[in-house]
């Protein structure tokens, strides 16, 4: 598992893709952006070229010729996504909290980068996952429909919480308003967010595993 994962870090990825975080997360310094697409740079850049990588490479072929059971094939990727995932959301996370000494007295028209908006984060790159990651090992091998039905996914959910968060004075309360500074509550959301996107995951994980296991490698 462990060498299956680091062969994944230095063959199968751009080293790119540890860069990218930080260039994207940068851009929450941006005041009052919508700060939900910083994340989504992952869902739109990182995912479809890192499997296009791997298609080109005919990764599936030279891993299955590897002393591996399909078990661990399925993990070690899942882990290198939840790594990738992790990079951009603590170096936009870093960078939010940067945003908000600089702009004290900004008014937010859209979610501010509190520890309750990182919990919305969460839940839907949790979304994606569990789309994406059963959907693809089908045929582990095509990434195309899997990427356009998780990424819509994702973005529909990130359109209607900020929909919800502009629309409803509850939900502005809780995430721009006196919310922010109940701190119970917005560890709460932030808590609640991490356990669903570890749950769907590992859900995500379980099926592909299911679905890998049907598909014949030529």
């Amino acid at each position: 598992m462990y060498n299956l994962v680091m062969k994944e870090l230095k063959l199968g990825l751009n080293p790119m893709f540890f860069v990218l975080p930080v260039l994207t997360g940068a851009l929450m310094l941006v005041p009052g952006w919508l700060y939900f697409i910083v994340i989504l740079y992952f869902c739109w850049i990182t995912i479809p070229i890192m499997f296009a990588g791997y298609r080109t490479q005919n990764d599936l072929i030279f891993t299955t010729m590897m002393p591996v059971t399909r078990k661990d094939m399925v993990k070690a990727r899942v882990f290198v996504i939840v790594i990738l995932e992790l990079l951009h959301i603590v170096s936009a996370i870093i960078f939010g909290m940067f945003n908000i000494r600089l702009y004290p007295n900004q008014t937010y028209y859209f979610f501010a980068p509190h520890m309750g908006f990182w919990g919305l984060c969460f839940v839907m790159l949790a979304i994606f996952n569990i789309i994406f990651i059963s959907m693809f090992y089908k045929t582990a091998y095509k990434y195309g429909e899997a990427t356009f039905a998780s990424v819509t996914a994702a973005m529909v959910f990130a359109g209607v919480a900020q929909w919800l968060g502009i629309q409803n004075s509850f939900m502005s309360d809780i995430f721009n308003g006196s919310g922010t500074d109940n701190m119970a509550l917005q560890i709460s959301i932030l808590i609640a967010g991490i356990v669903i996107f570890i749950s769907f995951t590992m859900v995500a994980y379980r099926i592909a595993y299911k679905r890998f296991l049907q598909v014949e490698i030529q």
